[in-house]
């Protein structure tokens, strides 16, 4: 079992190599948008991100999840690519084409008016990023991990030079970051054609398994309304902070949420290696006890970050410490108040991750769609409820509910039909010393220095309860 954890702790250090590399280069460009474009034009940009995340999981349609499931225990596992790839090239040809069409109808849905142009560059963003998506996940599969974090890394900085060129010296506006982005897929997938060129090459390239088309694509439709449902928990709130208090405020609370990036890094880390791990090990006797373990590990160092993240960024953004120049731009401090909420709402999406092992594992992946839909109902009652009330802090709050009820949800479902033995005690310690450092650095009114105490002593207190029989 430790062998397993350690090779698990392993493969997620280098996902997130290019996961931090990836996530830390796109936050230095938020001091860069921050300083180049008026809260106005970046909240269209965030507004057109989030149209894109939601069409993401449309256009994909769940085939990387069939791929994962069908080809770990396939014998041809390039029939099962091929099938996957084909599916998913003809489903983003039709769909980029109509996006592209209706781009006009699009901006005015998502509130941009008659500036589409965004979203048929959109499209193309679209198109290639779902097709680097299948390599990435037979990348991932065959435990490739430094290939996989290799190609991130170098598309991200790709994207980062084109972001400098097109917006600093070429200064062709807000449309530079969608250029960029484009760019970025390209050199993605042209790295990538040792992972799928030799596939579709291999014998019968283009024989179809009608068959095993239809399990694929049945095994994969619960996870689009899933996926949706759970993209609208975190995109939801820029369509609806544009209709209710502007564009400008959509800037204004996107620079604050990117924030939140940090957090996300440890998710996103964990995730890329966590499932291909409990598939791996589902059959292993022990089975159980070290999904257990897994979760406790994973409160204890998820919750330091959240607490590192909420006490120090605050302060980090608004301090003399690059003299004058900021992490943020000062017109955007007015949303440092959600940070917090953003970091819990992570959090949330952190331990769902971990429930995900009971849905997978019996194939009753239907629930997600369900429960993810509760997750969008909260994140939209909320938003519509506390946005009007208390502004882009009501946003922040529709985050950090929503992800919360996914959480729960997923949790009671999981425990009905595959009971795992979570070590509850040690939750409810470890929950206990993360209320008590929060309320002991309200006592000292958030002092940085006490902030810091409490920080250096947390990783302490943890390793005492994981260790406790």
């Amino acid at each position: 079992m430790a062998k397993d954890i350690k090779r698990l702790g392993k493969e997620t250090l280098v996902y997130g190599t290019s996961t931090v590399l990836a996530r830390l280069l796109n936050f230095c460009l938020v001091p860069f948008y921050t300083y180049y474009l008026l809260p106005q034009q970046y909240g269209a940009i965030a507004t057109v991100f989030a149209a894109i995340a939601l069409l993401s999981v449309v256009f994909l349609f769940g085939l990387d999840q069939s791929y994962l499931r069908f080809a770990s225990d396939a014998e041809d596992k390039h029939k099962v690519f091929r099938q996957c790839f084909y599916g998913v090239l003809a489903n983003a040809l039709v769909l980029g084409g109509l996006l592209y069409v209706l781009a006009p109808q699009a901006a005015r849905a998502w509130g941009l008016g008659e500036d589409f142009g965004l979203f048929q560059l959109a499209a193309a963003i679209l198109f290639l990023d779902v097709l680097n998506m299948i390599a990435f996940t037979k990348l991932r599969l065959e435990r490739r991990a430094w290939y996989f974090a290799g190609v991130r890394a170098f598309s991200i900085v790709v994207n980062v030079a084109l972001n400098v060129i097109f917006l600093a010296v070429l200064h062709h506006g807000p449309k530079s970051i969608l250029w960029a982005n484009i760019g970025a897929s390209l050199a993605s997938l042209a790295l990538l054609i040792p992972v799928w060129v030799p596939e579709l090459k291999s014998h019968n390239p283009f024989c179809f398994d009608w068959k095993l088309q239809k399990e694929m694509w049945h095994f994969a439709w619960p996870f689009v309304p899933a996926g949706v449902a759970s993209l609208l928990v975190s995109v939801i709130d820029k369509p609806i902070l544009v209709h209710l208090v502007g564009v400008e405020q959509v800037g204004v609370y996107q620079a604050n949420f990117k924030i939140g990036v940090f957090m996300m890094l440890l998710v996103s880390m964990f995730d890329q290696a966590w499932r291909p791990f409990f598939l791996a090990h589902a059959k292993d006797s022990d089975a159980k006890d070290t999904f257990a373990k897994v979760l406790s590990f994973f409160f204890a160092l998820g919750s330091w970050f959240l607490l590192g993240i909420s006490f120090l960024m605050p302060d980090i953004i608004q301090s003399n410490l690059f003299g004058n120049f900021h992490l943020i731009s000062p017109n955007y401090w007015g949303g440092l108040k959600i940070i917090p909420l953003i970091v819990t709402g992570y959090f949330f999406y952190g331990l769902y991750i971990n429930f995900m092992v009971g849905p997978v594992l019996t194939k009753k992946t239907r629930v997600l769609m369900w429960i993810t839909l509760l997750g969008a109902a909260v994140s939209i009652t909320t938003n519509l409820c506390l946005v009007p009330r208390l502004g882009i802090t009501g946003a922040g709050w529709a985050v950090a509910l929503s992800y919360a009820a996914m959480a729960s949800a997923l949790f009671a479902f999981t425990q009905k039909v595959y009971p795992i033995g979570y070590e509850y005690k040690k939750l409810i310690l470890m929950s206990a010393v993360c209320v008590a450092t929060v309320l002991a650095a309200c006592y000292w009114h958030q002092a940085v220095w006490a902030e810091v105490v409490l920080l250096t002593l947390y990783p302490a207190w943890m390793g005492l309860i994981l260790k406790k029989a």
